[in-house]
């Protein structure tokens, strides 16, 4: 399916102003496209360490929408122009311009998988769930992941780090708790290592899906595992939930700024002795996150590095 795209150019200012028209003229949904600086509130709710230096802000708005080829255009058009001119008369909507383009129907949600293709780490073999296994893989540790729109494929530097620290400590029968499990890669990395049982924990819904998913492509028997949405660090309810003193290994693939938080916190579902694996660091926040655990009262083991990122493993005392 082809779609007729329209892009009104407009002043960033009034974006809200002018996509509240477009709404009343009949067009269902808007995309922007601006240079208006992130607020720190977006900035928070976003899954990245550091922020890339946008360019600067030109005041300029670009409102993109779109129609099936097949839909009366014109009448549109005609109400989008009539509802801009009145609008003109107590706003400066800029030079309030639309063009016209066509684009081709894409399924976003699925477009990337022609970029995830079947990998190694190390000897464990991480294939989409869409690919077959060879023949000459069979006998090797596999695990199929879909990760659907949760975070976690395993080609992730920080995945790596994390599933070596896990295939270097995970005893039969362990207890895992898994902080922001997303796909459940981690988890059902560690149960295939012989782990007994597992706890993931996400802010993102999606995870109980997508890990659910997961568990069953890998065959991962039925109460193998538990997800629970909701906030360990800083909610009571979720904490009682996962429980305290219970975990042998608590892993955490997360950004540094939230580790930091967590692991004091975290701390109370160990058990005496567990381990403490972590990644998500970049290099240049390797020492906050390390005085970090420490300060916490853990016991740094291990440092490793893949990339510019970093795992930090600790151990409680016993």
């Amino acid at each position: 399916m082809r779609w007729n795209k329209f892009t009104l150019k407009t002043r960033s200012e009034v974006e809200d102003i002018v996509i509240s028209t477009l709404a009343e003229a009949g067009v269902e949904g808007v995309e922007i496209e601006d240079k208006v600086p992130l607020t720190e509130q977006d900035k928070q709710q976003m899954f990245v360490d550091i922020l890339p230096d946008g360019p600067a802000d030109d005041g300029i708005a670009y409102l993109n929408f779109y129609l099936d080829e097949k839909e009366d255009k014109e009448e549109l058009l005609a109400n989008v122009k009539d509802a801009l001119e009145e609008l003109r008369m107590f706003v400066d909507i800029g030079e309030g311009t639309i063009t016209e383009s066509q684009t081709e129907d894409k399924d976003w949600i699925n477009n990337w998988k022609q970029y995830f293709h079947q990998f190694y780490v190390d000897d464990i073999l991480i294939i989409p769930s869409w690919e077959e296994v060879k023949p000459e893989d069979k006998d090797k540790m596999i695990i199929h992941i879909d990760p659907g729109t949760a975070f976690g494929t395993g080609m992730h530097e920080t995945t790596q780090l994390c599933m070596r620290q896990l295939k270097k400590y995970v005893k039969d029968g362990m207890e895992i708790l898994d902080v922001g499990t997303g796909s459940g890669i981690l988890s059902i990395a560690a149960l295939k290592l012989g782990a007994g049982h597992a706890v993931g924990t996400d802010l993102d819904p999606c995870a109980i899906s997508a890990t659910r998913e997961n568990l069953e492509a890998n065959q991962i028997p039925e109460g193998s595992m538990d997800v629970m949405i909701g906030n360990i660090i800083d909610d009571k309810a979720v904490q009682d939930q996962v429980g305290y003193e219970k975990y042998d290994i608590v892993t955490a693939n997360i950004l540094a700024d939230v580790l930091i938080p967590l692991t004091p916190v975290i701390c109370h579902q160990m058990k005496p002795g567990a381990l403490y694996i972590t990644s998500g660091i970049l290099d240049v926040k390797e020492d906050v996150v390390v005085k970090a655990v420490k300060d916490a009262g853990l016991e740094v083991l291990e440092v490793t590095h893949q990339g510019e990122w970093v795992s930090v493993t600790a151990r409680k005392q016993a």
